[in-house]
């Protein structure tokens, strides 16, 4: 990372597409919150991607891009700590975009599993814009141009971050003069503008929804909102289906039950959680109905805190301060971005002027 700070770097973000629930937190969430001191974050909302599926949208997408960013203070992203960042606001993630599309064949971008996956789960068929494949090469750029050295994401966003690294990899080869076999990580000493970056992955690779079968997704309507009320939790963990019928004095199996995964995953006793498997085993009168109650506990424990933050953005003037915040992030932002772009144009050639210059 070519800055003035010691840290090192991350980027990760979300698109605006609504609220994010607990698969959310624990697959990157909780981890961007928990780097905050050791890393120089920066957490983009990537509104301009919201646009490739929802063009027809933009009022919905102004509300959920508002929404995300109350999310995010409420679940502890710091603005004093962190760098939030409107991509649509950032001129240079657009620019880096259309240089980078010039660097990966369009047949490599549609390999990308990740999005035949969204291609098929929102049922595009042939249907999507021509803007649709771009958005995997605009992520890319989202991520360079902040030359992060990791980028915290769930485990469905690997295959995005791989082909990050690759363009990364070619972009230093073709204008920086970097030997192809060179380690990643000595790309930036060998006169690389771009480092590799790697993902981080969050403790959750991916949180069962409460149907107990499909990735929890709000498409699906299986979904926990961070914002949700305790009710709310009651009913949606209460309708978990465990996988099995059987009576509180039956042997049940607790590695089929999903109700399970979220006890591993959100009750912070893991003897207790171990306790409670072995009873399930053994048909120890216990039914899905108490380990179900032990797991409504613990998310209410860990979300009443966001709910406490949250409140102050609800409240009139609320979505001034989200505005203020960031505002103020995007600012710092672009210093950097434009610092990455300059440094990219000039290895390219196209060293003819700064934007303030081109624009004055």
């Amino acid at each position: 990372m070519t800055t003035g700070s010691t840290k090192r770097r991350i980027l990760t973000g979300d698109t605006p597409t609504g609220r994010l629930h607990l698969g959310h937190y624990v697959g990157s969430l909780e981890n961007r919150i928990r780097l905050q001191d050791e890393y120089d974050c920066y957490f983009l909302l990537a509104n301009m991607h919201a646009y490739t599926t929802r063009a027809d949208k933009a009022a919905e997408i102004r509300r959920d891009t508002i929404e995300i960013v109350k999310d995010w203070l409420a679940a502890g992203i710091d603005p004093a700590r962190a760098t939030i960042v409107l991509q649509t606001e950032v001129p240079a993630i657009a620019e880096l975009t259309w240089f980078f599309a010039m660097l990966v064949p369009f047949n490599r971008v549609m390999r990308n599993p990740t999005l035949k996956t969204e291609i098929e789960s929102k049922g595009l068929g042939d249907t999507y814009s021509f803007g649709f494949p771009m958005y995997a090469v605009g992520q890319c750029a989202d991520i360079l141009a902040f030359r992060p050295d990791l980028v915290p994401v769930g485990e469905d966003q690997v295959a995005h971050i791989e082909m990050c690294r690759e363009i990364a990899r070619r972009f230093n080869q073709v204008y920086c003069g970097v030997d192809p076999h060179a380690e990643d990580a000595e790309h930036e000493k060998l006169g690389g503008v771009f480092p590799i970056p790697a993902p981080l992955i969050g403790r959750v690779g991916r949180l069962v929804g409460t149907d107990g079968n499909q990735k929890m997704s709000k498409s699906l309507d299986n979904a926990i909102f961070l914002s949700a009320t305790p009710k709310q939790v009651k009913k949606k963990v209460g309708a978990i289906y465990p996988g099995q019928s059987r009576d509180p004095d039956q042997p049940g199996d607790p590695d089929i039950n999903p109700v399970f995964q979220f006890a591993d995953v959100f009750i912070k006793d893991e003897a207790f959680v171990a306790e409670l498997k072995e009873r399930y085993r053994k048909g120890d009168n216990l039914g899905d109905g108490h380990v179900k109650a032990y797991v409504i506990d613990a998310i209410n424990e860990l979300l009443e805190p966001m709910r406490a933050r949250r409140a102050e953005f609800e409240k009139p003037g609320g979505d001034d301060l989200v505005m203020d915040v960031i505002r103020t992030g995007t600012r710092k932002a672009n210093a950097v971005a434009e610092q990455t772009l300059a440094m990219a144009k000039e290895r390219m050639g196209l060293n003819f002027g700064t934007r303030a210059e081109m624009l004055g």
